[in-house]
């Protein structure tokens, strides 16, 4: 009998699963605990961790899927345009008809014989549980805050990123944002403008990328052959020397790493704020007490609000670690997308990487799509892609060396990676034609 699939999550990558299974013939059954598609994107999902000054920090054309190009002419969209867009793929393809939207699924475990049981609710309703032979978890890496934990108490106001929606929060108080992450420098960007203060706490130091140069967007100066890692980042960081200038002189520590090694901070504005002395750089927390935060350099200063910029944990809150091979930071998965045990689950969009798009997601889903089939048409083809597993795994950083960071674990580097799963998909098709034209 055909294979029974579910997909959870109905943002880019969801979406992304969606149309690759429905284009190879596979139908599934979609969850989505939002109304409607756009994932993070859509500011209204409960679950977004978006805010209202958000804007796309790849291009454009860096980031669309290629069968559908974006209509706007904005080279870094909002998110309001982004939810359109992602509506509109949907739309086109017919891709929301097969998903249940606010419907939360709340547990995913293997199933006695084989498959899996996914008990979802939907609003207002009691608790359903079926049967699927696989699920693609597609639900996002951004959803669940990192919150650290600090000494004494602040008796001030404290949020995460992820529940900060507009700038008018700030209006008349004394702001500390930590975290110099995009979305940090983008929310102390958006406070200048409304709080009687604003510092930005520090750890370490980043690179900072224009969006444009030589008025084109950053990112598409590099979609030729790619350059040699090292090579690359010797030209780049000279250009961002000429562009942007040295970030220790606008009161950044050094980066004690390479460009790339961690990803880049596109965002200028935050050192034009901080050249015109609107807000200025501290260091880490140590502790609170009362209003007063206690800096790591013997420093001290008073807020109202501490907005935490500390990103996101990875998280599949539904589904036991064991599962998918959960030995460190990040689930061990082959391309990122199978566990070795290929047990019937199957990750979409855990992957970032600068410049890899929703493409890069699209052709993940393309490459689970093709192995699927295989697994109903040709068992034999199917068998040989899952013994690539014991095989060395390709290198997918490009020869950069990521920082040991829990949000750089599952870090890729975009050509690098989709080399791989082009080849791996190309290697499983020429297998799957040979097997059925054998007489």
């Amino acid at each position: 009998m055909p294979q029974s699939i579910a997909i959870i999550g109905a943002g880019p990558s969801g979406l992304a699963a969606s149309r690759a299974l429905a284009k190879a013939g596979l139908s599934y059954v979609g969850f989505e605990s939002a109304d409607g598609v756009g994932g993070l994107w859509n500011i209204d999902n409960p679950r977004s961790t978006m805010y209202e000054s958000a804007h796309l920090i790849s291009s454009r054309t860096t980031t669309e899927f290629r069968e559908l190009p974006m209509t706007t002419a904005a080279d870094y969209p909002s998110h309001r345009e982004l939810r359109k867009y992602f509506q509109a793929y949907s739309d086109r393809y017919d891709l929301g008809e097969n998903f249940r939207f606010s419907t939360t699924v709340d547990r995913v475990e293997p199933a006695d014989g084989g498959g899996w049981n996914v008990t979802s609710v939907r609003e207002g309703s009691a608790p359903t549980i079926e049967h699927f032979d696989s699920v693609v978890l597609a639900n996002g890496t951004l959803a669940h805050p990192n919150i650290p934990q600090f000494e004494g108490e602040f008796t001030g106001e404290i949020i995460h990123s992820a529940d900060y929606k507009k700038a008018t929060v700030f209006a008349g108080k004394r702001v500390l944002v930590v975290g110099a992450g995009n979305s940090g420098c983008d929310i102390a960007v958006d406070a200048v403008h409304h709080a009687d203060s604003i510092d930005l706490s520090v750890r370490r130091g980043y690179y900072f990328v224009p969006r444009y140069l030589f008025g084109k967007p950053a990112d598409t100066f590099d979609q030729g052959r790619p350059l040699p890692a090292r090579l690359k980042q010797f030209i780049d960081t000279r250009l961002l020397q000429m562009f942007t200038g040295d970030p220790v002189k606008f009161g950044f520590p050094r980066a004690d790493y390479k460009i790339y090694e961690s990803h880049p901070i596109v965002n200028t504005l935050v050192l034009g704020h901080l050249g015109q002395g609107d807000l200025k750089i501290v260091p880490a927390p140590k502790r609170f007490d009362g209003n007063s935060v206690h800096f790591t350099d013997g420093t001290h200063a008073d807020y109202d609000l501490v907005v935490l910029a500390t990103g996101y944990t990875l998280a599949y809150p539904f589904l036991g670690r064991e599962h998918l091979n959960w030995s460190s930071l990040a689930p061990e998965l082959y391309l990122n997308i199978f566990p070795p045990s290929f047990n019937g689950l199957y990750v979409i969009g855990m992957i970032e990487a600068s410049g890899i798009g929703w493409q890069g997601r699209y052709e993940q889903a393309e490459l689970l799509a093709s192995y699927l089939v295989a697994q109903e048409e040709t068992p034999r083809a199917a068998a040989h892609f899952r013994t690539l597993v014991e095989e060395p795994w390709p290198d997918l950083t490009g020869g950069y060396k990521y920082l040991a960071l829990e949000r750089m674990s599952y870090y890729v580097n975009k050509d690098a990676y989709r080399r791989a799963v082009r080849h791996a998909r190309e290697t499983l098709t020429r297998k799957a034609r040979a097997i059925k034209e054998r007489p």
